[in-house]
């Protein structure tokens, strides 16, 4: 530890972006301070229902992948979700997507055919964020300041003080750090200390959620489980999360202007309408979990030491459930950068890609999920769509249909993983290509700088991405013997870099030029058909040095 300083970052929230960032510096040899004020593995609000595919490669290198894949839902309980009438009711269609066991012995999906060592995994928040914080507990870098909150931040040339005190009371103390990052968050301290302004719409829906427990809800399915249930019906349409898969649902109803202003929905009867189910049906509310849809944008992510990641910086509506994801993206993006300049071979002016990348990136993501809730509630269901008659039936095959289409794009959000890029960073050799175009559910896989590195298999059956070292990697498709002149440049300037010889890979012709240079984010720095001209004047791009 370096002598006036607690840590060379302070994190404070250490929910599942804060949790993250943490365990990633610790990786990376710096060390941590953690501050929130909930008690250690208190649980979570019931809510971020799934660890997308680009967050579970992270957290495979990580080491943490196969314990997540454990946990959730039995290791049987279907992944799919289904439209029906009411929970009880006819089925109208369904996106099939792998239980655990499926995933493992290879069932189809929607889902199943992309290009990743890891595919999606649906889990609760309150079984995905014990199992981080667990982890984090046992990393001698990080010390945790559980029960405690931020009151007070300041920051100079060299490092930021923050003040803490018990949430129980108690006397003040300070934290001294090189660094602060602020992943506290809706309603952020850190984004509020730095004078940074959320902007964009501020409700698009209101939506009265409640977590029930009903273990006998499954004698009333007529169909097989599915982890989420979409309902349709001229009543009350909603939306059904599976928990655990013993008897645990999170029901959301949603509310129109209307309901909101005159307040006076009754959720118990809401429930049961969405459910198909009687006034005998009992059931036990668990709590309350009601939101507001939005989208929010910071209009900064970073004040000298001090960043913003999550919630913190970003707000819109969970569809795709990218709002965690995106978070704990921030995150990784962040810590990566971090642990260059703390490490002492990333200048300073390396930070500066951090907000020119996650910046554009979080806007854009953020008008997928609003496209999305706009589509989906927009959706009119047929008043006969119950009924036991030909025009019942045709109704239904339309809605699902419809229902299908739609949701299958951020069900299986193969754009939202793979296909997006970073078009402005000062550390990646753009070279005048334009990469893909991409949507919620549709991604093509490119060499263009800025893009993912497509993902390989080598030729000794291993993930191209387990290879990826802390720096960069030069991912070889000819002679490795040609890039010596590089490797000395990386050398001399103290940057790590190493060479995969990728020759033979299965998926290789995903890759349309010789030599690509891949940051340990699995995003492409540089690209060429032959080695660098000029690899020293590369280098120095590489570690933010020009």
């Amino acid at each position: 530890m370096t002598p006036g300083y607690d840590a060379d970052v302070i994190i404070i929230g250490a929910g599942p972006v804060g949790l993250t960032a943490a365990m990633d510096l610790a990786a990376r040899g710096a060390s941590v301070a953690l501050v929130d004020e909930r008690a250690y593995l208190e649980p979570p609000a019931v809510k971020s229902n799934h660890v997308a595919s680009r967050t579970m490669e992270r957290f495979r290198r990580l080491g943490l992948a196969d314990t997540i894949r454990d946990a959730g839902l039995p290791h049987d309980h279907p992944h799919d979700i289904a439209f029906l009438t009411t929970l009880s009711g006819t089925e109208l269609g369904r996106i099939v997507l792998p239980s655990r066991d499926g995933r493992r012995t290879g069932q189809s999906g929607a889902d199943t055919a992309w290009a990743t060592p890891e595919p999606p995994h649906r889990i609760n928040q309150t079984f995905l964020e014990p199992i981080l914080a667990r982890h984090v507990a046992g990393l001698d870098a990080v010390r945790a300041h559980y029960e405690h909150s931020c009151v007070a931040l300041e920051q100079d040339d060299q490092g930021v003080t923050v003040t803490i005190v018990p949430v129980a009371g108690g006397a003040e103390s300070t934290l001294r750090g090189k660094y602060l990052i602020g992943a506290d968050g809706a309603r952020s301290f850190t984004r509020k200390q730095i004078g940074a302004k959320l902007s964009g719409d501020a409700v698009l829906s209101h939506v009265q959620s409640t977590c029930i427990r009903a273990p006998h809800l499954y004698d009333r399915l007529r169909g097989e489980r599915a982890w989420c249930y979409y309902t349709y019906n001229p009543r009350r349409n909603g939306h059904v999360f599976t928990i655990d898969g013993t008897g645990t649902f999170l029901v959301h109803n949603y509310l129109t202007e209307a309901e909101f202003d005159a307040g006076d929905v009754d959720r118990d009867a809401s429930i049961r309408t969405i459910l198909g189910v009687d006034d005998d049906f009992a059931f036990e509310v668990v709590s309350n979990e009601d939101w507001v849809a939005r989208r929010l944008v910071v209009d900064r992510m970073r004040d000298g030491r001090v960043f913003l990641a999550g919630d913190a910086a970003h707000l819109w509506v969970p569809y795709a459930g990218f709002g965690m994801n995106a978070g704990i993206a921030d995150a990784l993006d962040l810590t990566w950068l971090l642990g260059a300049v703390l490490a002492g071979w990333g200048d300073e002016r390396m930070l500066d890609a951090y907000e020119a990348e996650r910046g554009p990136l979080t806007a854009q993501v953020s008008h997928f999920a609003m496209g999305h809730q706009r589509k989906v509630s927009q959706a009119e269901v047929p008043a006969e769509i119950e009924d036991d008659s030909a025009a019942g039936a045709a109704a239904r095959d339309e809605i699902g249909r419809r229902a299908y289409e739609l949701n299958v794009q951020q069900f299986a959000a193969e754009g939202l993983n793979f296909g997006y890029s970073y078009d402005a960073s000062p550390i990646i050799a753009y070279d005048g290509a334009a990469a893909p175009a991409y949507d919620m559910g549709h991604a093509t896989a490119s060499t263009v700088p800025g893009c993912r590195a497509p993902h390989l298999w080598l030729a000794d059956g291993s993930s191209l991405y387990d290879h990826l070292g802390q720096g960069y990697s030069v991912i070889a498709l000819a002679e490795p013997t040609a890039l010596a002149g590089l490797r000395s440049a990386a050398s001399g300037a103290g940057v790590p870099l190493q060479v995969i010889d990728a020759r033979g890979a299965a998926g290789a012709e995903a890759y349309d030029t010789e030599y690509v240079i891949v940051r340990e984010d699995q995003q492409i720095a540089w690209r060429g058909a032959t080695a660098p001209e000029d690899p020293a004047a590369l280098v120095r791009l590489l570690r933010g040095a020009v």
